[in-house]
């Protein structure tokens, strides 16, 4: 019992000591938390839990900042053995490099490729992920499987060509939607939770009225979301063929709704935009990626709409897997496109931006009321940040300067699921030099097969 002689409550862990992110981006310093399973049972003073609970582990979050973990809603991790090799290319680099690379890769080269990027993201802060898929993705399963990640993946979906990508990469759309419905009965719920299935439309530029039609169905019988690239380069292809932008034709056939992914959404028109704000549909900008091809997009309206936006990486064009990056990278252009020219420095405010790889992200994966924020009863996806250090002290207001300076270099120990997964910058699960040597060595035989 406590001094008051009150009973001891069990608990799995307690982080003691740190200071705490909220869900208002307030910070409270000295404070706990407790997790039991996979869950977070209380935040509160360090001295007010450690009277509560009687935790069978404890980690100490002396000058450590806790935040929620960080969710890439889209990516590619097929990708990361093409490291080094999409800069500076000439357009069109997916259509060009991604898919005929895609196309020569077995299921160990993705199982090692992905696993490549599981090491990375953990270390980064990343705690989910959402994966854009390749054509068989039983290797990204195992991956994160055996990583400890949380992810939501869906494969390559398409069953027109159209001159874009190789003719045996699409197939009829009850084949495709088929494929994508075993996945889910085999694999969603799967590693006690962590792992979703998605459905998928790879682009509306392959993808037939059947198949938007029919994979929009099945997504919606089965609870899970419908992943699709759109606001790329399709534009011209679907008025050409429907006489729609993009957005017009995925919604004619039932794909715009809450649980549509929407990847990328840059070059779409105002009206589009808000179909997918009256839709409640979710996007997901990734901004190195798009600014490099695609352009600036329209998240001030977007976020005034009411449209829930989060953030990716996009795969092998930002190998680092810095999300901290991205949502700087996206306020710095947008401020440089939108607000220098009307002298307005707050067209994407810190609290907005933030919420992207966080809340945003999760409402895109359809996990918003599991992840995203730290609070009672979510999911305890943890990451503890070193913040004692040079570039974060002293501070005159914490939560803007955690926004103008954190980077995954600073992530000290990462928690998923109640599970501590990165400890002291080294990962429990895998060992990184195996990982590395093991994705250099499937490099090497890529390369031999071209």
């Amino acid at each position: 019992m406590n001094a008051q002689g009150t009973e001891h409550q069990d608990c799995d862990l307690i982080i003691e000591n740190c200071a705490v992110l909220l869900p208002d981006l307030t910070v409270a310093e000295n404070h706990a938390i407790a997790i039991q399973g996979q869950r977070i049972a209380a935040i509160g003073p360090t001295s007010e839990l450690c009277r509560t609970f009687s935790p069978r582990g404890v980690l100490d979050g002396t000058d450590k900042l806790a935040i929620p973990g960080l969710i890439d809603a889209h990516t590619h991790t097929a990708q990361h053995l093409l490291r080094g090799a999409v800069i500076d290319e000439r357009p069109i680099v997916w259509q060009r490099i991604l898919i005929p690379f895609e196309s020569k890769l077995t299921d160990e080269d993705i199982y090692h490729s992905a696993r490549l990027a599981c090491l990375q993201m953990a270390r980064a802060g990343i705690t989910t992920f959402g994966d854009a898929g390749v054509l068989e993705v039983e290797g990204i399963l195992r991956a994160a499987g055996e990583s400890g990640m949380r992810a939501t993946i869906s494969r390559f979906t398409a069953d027109e060509h159209n001159g874009l990508i190789p003719t045996w990469f699409a197939d009829t759309a009850s084949a495709v939607i088929g494929k994508t419905e075993a996945l889910f009965k085999q694999y969603d719920g799967s590693a006690d939770g962590r792992l979703r299935i998605a459905f998928s439309i790879t682009g509306p530029d392959n993808a037939s009225p059947a198949l938007v039609e029919g994979a929009a169905a099945a997504a919606r019988h089965y609870g899970t979301i419908l992943h699709i690239h759109v606001g790329q380069a399709e534009t011209q292809h679907c008025l050409q063929r429907y006489g729609l932008r993009p957005v017009e034709y995925l919604a004619e056939y039932g794909a715009v709704g809450p649980n549509l992914l929407a990847a990328h959404a840059v070059r779409l028109s105002d009206r589009e935009v808000l179909m997918l704000a009256e839709r409640d549909a979710r996007v997901v900008h990734c901004p190195e990626g798009n600014l490099l091809d695609l352009g600036f997009p329209k998240t001030p309206a977007m976020l005034a709409l009411g449209i829930k936006v989060g953030l990716g990486t996009d795969g092998a064009k930002r190998s680092d897997l810095d999300l901290f990056y991205q949502m700087r990278l996206l306020k710095a252009a947008l401020t440089a496109h939108a607000g220098v020219p009307v002298a307005d420095a707050v067209v994407l405010p810190i609290q907005q931006a933030f919420r992207m790889p966080t809340a945003g992200s999760a409402a895109a994966l359809g996990l918003e009321d599991e992840v995203g924020t730290l609070e009672t009863g979510k999911k305890a996806d943890i990451v503890l940040l070193r913040w004692r250090e040079p570039h974060f002290f002293p501070a005159q207001r914490i939560f803007p300067m955690v926004f103008s300076v954190a980077n995954a270099r600073d992530v000290n120990d990462v928690i998923i699921d109640g599970r501590v997964i990165v400890k002291d910058r080294l990962h429990q699960l895998l060992d990184a030099e195996e990982v590395m040597a093991r994705a250099g060595e499937r490099l090497s035989s890529i390369l031999a097969r071209q």
